[in-house]
């Protein structure tokens, strides 16, 4: 009974932000450059508002790149003319188009693979429709201009360390443990099958820069199959290995760029400082304290005014 009331109260909550967040459908378009950038996001019909809410105010600080979008299979033709008409009609790939063998189908891998391919010749930003951009982001902007790549940290004590640091014997972390866990457990062994991965950094896939020309399709498929033979085909392909995916990948290109959490953070039910650049409003708490409808619809005013997310 608990657990259908809280399902209740968190689709109320939804929709109290759809109704708020649809003033985003009447702010102007945005005009996007083909400079080297791609602000890169898997999306579909249900999150088609707060995406352009995050693209929009990202746009609207970093003053960069085209938008590509990976659709889920759930975008509508209204949806393509609403993005296009936003978004200065952005590419928008189909996920029936990507092949993920030997990867794991599904779990956003689809995204991380198209991401893998268009950062050949661009610097490409991964970023998830449940975020806001609420002030400048220099650190974004210089991590571009320095070609490095960079993440959200999962949490504030997030270090780029080697992978023996993580080095714990994957039979001591059960079965039953979250498979960012267990392959972390394992991470140095998977390392020596693979070749060329050093270190390892806990980041959050949310929002993470990959620079032109880094690694490519290969190493996620090498990952892929030492990781499930050493864990398991299904416990691969669960929910949460692309992040370990995509935080190996940053990880293994030099010294990456690990954003600052008192600005760039995860949002826990915890107060958002008034300081705060970037915030995922992730699953568990999204629609908690109001904070996510009061900062989106804050953004989209100042967006709807002509003026950057932030003075």
């Amino acid at each position: 009974m608990i657990d259908l009331a809280d399902r209740a109260l968190r689709k109320l909550r939804e929709l109290q932000f759809n109704r708020q967040a649809r003033a985003v459908l009447a702010t102007a378009p945005v005009k996007a450059a083909d400079d080297g950038v791609i602000l890169f996001s898997m999306i579909g019909t249900r999150v088609v508002v707060p995406y352009l809410v995050a693209a929009k105010s990202l746009h609207a600080q970093l003053q960069r790149g085209r938008f590509v979008i990976l659709d889920d299979g759930t975008l509508t033709a209204q949806d393509r003319a609403v993005l296009a008409h936003h978004l200065d009609r952005p590419e928008i790939r189909s996920i029936a188009s990507v092949s993920y063998a030997p990867c794991p189908q599904g779990g956003c891998w689809e995204r991380l693979l198209t991401l893998l391919e268009l950062r050949r010749e661009a610097y490409v930003i991964q970023l998830d429709s449940d975020t806001v951009t609420l002030g400048p982001v220099p650190e974004v902007a210089a991590a571009i201009d320095a070609g490095r790549d960079f993440t959200l940290r999962g949490g504030i004590d997030t270090q780029w360390l080697p992978v023996a640091d993580y080095a714990e014997d994957p039979t001591t972390v059960g079965a039953s443990a979250h498979i960012q866990a267990r392959t972390e457990g394992a991470m140095a062994q998977i390392a020596k099958v693979v070749g060329g991965i050093t270190h390892y950094t806990r980041g959050c896939a949310g929002f993470a820069g990959f620079a032109p020309g880094g690694h490519a399709r290969d190493l996620a498929d090498r990952f892929s199959v030492a990781a499930s033979e050493l864990l398991g085909s299904a416990a691969w392909a669960q929910w949460g290995s692309e992040q370990v995916m995509s935080n190996v990948i940053v990880a293994n290109e030099g010294e990456p760029v690990l954003l600052p959490y008192d600005r760039y953070l995860n949002f826990w039910n915890e107060p958002v400082s008034d300081s705060a650049a970037f915030v995922h409003y992730v699953g568990t708490y999204r629609f908690h304290r109001g904070a996510y409808s009061r900062d989106a619809r804050a953004i989209v005013d100042r967006i709807g005014h002509g003026l950057p997310a932030a003075a």
